[in-house]
């Protein structure tokens, strides 16, 4: 069956005064319901320069952690996720709307991974990410929403300027905004010793990809690795709050599917 190690740590960073970030996750309490379920990791980041943001991350977070806690058994994660971002985002509209009436929302990114037998499935809105770390090299599994990459993205500035755009941290989707939210989602299949690593703009904005791979690579351990992540980018930079969840795969139940329901592959 898939088992996992987890270790997850948020941090003010050293010049912000409060912690506008936050992360959760949904372990399964049995074997069936590693099964009918599998695990779940969320981790949000309200927006900067907007007030109450760390009521926007935390009501996105803990709308997520239930609905997957209460959806069906069984139900596959592709469609599920999407939902729970899209119902997340309802909340959040709503939760601005009563922190400020008639006024300007609150809002929030969030990225969020499940996974069950050999598969890990990511949605997000916004620029936090999640990092695939396989075999010394760390590969971003989602596509930061923001101006400058969309600007890239259309050919209108290269991956170099946009890395330096003041329009590089100004979000072009994030919920809380409006009532309807697009949401990208990925999937990936697992092979043991993979890592997963959501993070935050305040760990990706400071630390590299390669560094990412090395620090996780030569850690004693997942608690270790993302301390050292922290330290280092608070190291490097440190003016925003820095989160992230490192997930490793310890071993994994290889599974086909037919008509929507999985059956286990042998050999």
């Amino acid at each position: 069956m898939l088992d996992l190690e987890f270790s997850q740590l948020s941090d003010t960073g050293i010049v912000r005064e409060h912690n506008e970030d936050y992360v959760g996750h949904v372990v399964p309490a049995t074997p069936t319901h590693a099964a009918t379920h599998g695990w779940l990791f969320a981790l949000a980041d309200g927006v900067g320069g907007q007030e109450k943001g760390e009521v926007a991350s935390r009501t996105a977070v803990e709308s997520v952690l239930a609905d997957f806690r209460a959806a069906a058994a069984g139900e596959s994660h592709s469609a599920l996720l999407p939902r729970l971002v899209k119902a997340a985002n309802t909340r959040v509209f709503e939760a601005g709307l009563a922190v400020r009436p008639g006024g300007a929302a609150i809002a929030t990114t969030l990225v969020i991974c499940a996974l069950r037998f050999d598969r890990a499935v990511v949605a997000h809105v916004g620029d936090s990410r999640c990092y695939l770390v396989r075999r010394g090299r760390a590969t971003v599994l989602t596509r930061d929403h923001t101006f400058a990459n969309e600007q890239a993205r259309l050919g209108l500035l290269s991956k170099k300027e946009a890395a330096k755009a003041p329009t590089r941290h100004v979000l072009s989707r994030s919920l809380g905004n409006d009532l309807f939210v697009a949401v990208e989602t990925h999937e990936v299949q697992l092979l043991v010793d993979d890592v997963l690593m959501l993070c935050s703009d305040g760990l990706h904005g400071a630390v590299t990809a390669p560094e990412i791979a090395n620090v996780i690579a030569h850690s004693s351990d997942l608690d270790a690795a993302a301390r050292r992540l922290l330290t280092l980018a608070n190291y490097e930079d440190g003016t925003d709050n820095i989160s992230l969840q490192l997930i490793h795969v310890r071993s994994v139940e290889r599974v086909g599917m037919y008509r929507g329901r999985p059956y286990k592959l042998h050999g």
